[in-house]
């Protein structure tokens, strides 16, 4: 499966300067979804005789399906064909992706329902703290 922006294929001809991109994974089963940022590029380290050499390389982004280890095992179990990815914001800057991925997981209160892959506050917390 591959990442859409706008409903349409991304690939790495589309980078052009963006640095990485904010996310949204959708479980088409049950409706559970997932909130993240990826970043293009990665800073790769290389041994050349005695000198360490660092080059830049694209990273995995294509591959990617979040650090969430309850997503990666449900897209194990279903298949990838079961699951949409979908870019929401494309940056230019690595600080950018990280306000935009904050901003979206706050402004969708990702962190308040199991409805998200991303970790979820326990119940017993939030009726203890939090009137909702």
């Amino acid at each position: 499966m591959s990442w859409l922006h706008n409903g349409i294929e991304f690939t790495s001809e589309d980078i052009k300067n963006y640095v990485g991109f904010v996310y949204l994974i959708t479980n088409q089963t049950n409706g559970k979804q997932y909130i993240g940022k990826k970043l293009f590029w990665a800073i790769k380290r290389k041994q050349v005789k005695n000198v360490r050499k660092r080059y830049k390389a694209e990273s995995d982004w294509k591959e990617y399906w979040s650090s969430s280890e309850e997503l990666k095992a449900d897209v194990q179990l279903l298949g990838k064909e079961n699951f949409t990815r979908e870019i929401l914001h494309l940056c230019t800057h690595k600080g950018t992706a990280n306000y935009l991925e904050a901003r979206e997981q706050i402004d969708r209160r990702v962190l308040e329902s199991d409805h998200w892959y991303n970790g979820w506050i326990a119940v017993k917390v939030q009726k203890k703290h939090i009137k909702m």
